[in-house]
């Protein structure tokens, strides 16, 4: 949302640009006049206070609320973008699976804009809503219904090609930035100053849902074609990449492992493009105790991509939704399953945006104190 906000402090001093990422029906339903919702916003935005946060009420909402966007709002890709990797691969001595998948990311990059027109954006800012909505962790295997209650918000996502970028998420009073400084990546919450980093730069995964069709064709040129299946009518390639054994090892830490995480993309053999983004993970925490395996922690993910336009040359997905479960199970841990939503839609899209450099992606100062 972008707005003039009235100076509170003096009656005749001038207005600001308030520039925050809350979508229009959340200010909306803040009051039924204007001069209330600011009013309001005003309490809101003075609320967020580390203070605040002492409250057990208070503290277990942001709890909450940090671990929806944590693991559907802002999950990492497990495989690094490289700039200067090339799109085109030689054919030459590659298997029937991976020659396929190299010819099928060819079709989608024609289908987005051309290498052309995906070369010219070194910078991109996007804007837009999402909704989330969970259940709550049940025992068994069995699925439930997410609630039908919704944290709306909406976030603000800075990119400067390939591994400089900063997301500014905000739902339900809860905000979580996330970023990376072609260094390191790394995020916090509004309630958990503690900044977190493993590993080297990685993108989102809501670059790969339609967004930067450069880092998806990067990514999945080095895939392999297992078959087809149909997507919401559409006959569709699969192409699946794992990652490998050395990159989870620099993205585990001392008291976690990942063992596996595995990416699929499902491009439209009509149009060439991606349609559905898939990506599953499996890490193992150690408990307190030596012996045992420890707790198990199994996410998949399922995104479905619409609603393509052109910006400027380039074919960019402006909405989608997502589904995503986690399942938690092990020898000190019950069976437990959680199921989540989201839907997001991109409102405003802008490429090669002037004055946007290195600086601006800064991890927060105490990361780099500690650094």
């Amino acid at each position: 949302m972008r707005k003039l906000c009235p100076n509170f402090d003096r009656e005749d001093g001038l207005e600001t640009v308030l520039e925050v990422p809350i979508p229009e029906e959340m200010f909306a339903a803040m009051g039924n006049n204007i001069a209330l919702r600011w009013e309001n916003m005003a309490t809101w935005m003075k609320a967020q206070t580390s203070d605040k946060w002492s409250s057990p009420i208070i503290a277990g909402r942001y709890n909450e609320l940090s671990f929806l966007l944590f693991i559907m709002g802002s999950p990492l890709i497990p495989l690094q973008v490289q700039l200067d990797q090339s799109i085109h691969r030689p054919v030459r001595h590659a298997s029937i699976e991976a020659s396929t998948a190299k010819y099928i990311v060819q079709q989608y990059i024609a289908a987005t804009g051309g290498q052309q027109a995906l070369n010219s954006v070194n910078s991109m800012c996007a804007l837009g809503q999402v909704k989330i909505s969970s259940s709550e962790f049940h025992q068994g295997d069995d699925s439930v219904k997410v609630r039908n209650t919704e944290e709306a918000g909406g976030f603000v996502l800075w990119q400067k090609n390939p591994d400089l970028w900063c997301l500014e998420l905000l739902i339900s009073g809860c905000k979580v930035i996330s970023g990376s400084n072609g260094k390191v990546s790394w995020r916090e919450s509004s309630n958990q100053q503690r900044p977190i980093a493993k590993g080297p730069p990685r993108p989102l995964r809501r670059f790969l849902q339609g967004l930067d069709p450069r880092s998806a064709a990067i990514l999945f040129i080095d895939a392999v074609c297992i078959g087809e299946k149909i997507i919401n009518d559409e006959d569709c390639f699969i192409l699946k990449l794992d990652t490998n054994q050395s990159t989870l090892e620099a993205q585990s830490g001392p008291n976690y492992e990942i063992i596996h995480h595995t990416l699929w993309g499902y491009f439209s053999q009509r149009s060439g493009l991606l349609v559905k983004f898939e990506d599953s993970r499996l890490l193992t925490v150690k408990t307190s105790r030596d012996d045992g395996e420890g707790v198990f922690w199994e996410t998949s993910t399922e995104s479905v991509i619409e609603d393509y336009k052109y910006v400027e040359g380039v074919n960019i997905a402006h909405s989608g939704r997502t589904s995503m479960t986690v399942f938690r199970y092990g020898e000190q841990s019950a069976n437990h399953k959680r199921e989540l939503q989201e839907t997001w839609k991109i409102e405003e899209v802008d490429f090669n945006v002037w004055g946007l450099n290195s600086e601006f992606f800064m991890p927060p100062s105490e990361f780099q104190r500690k650094k």
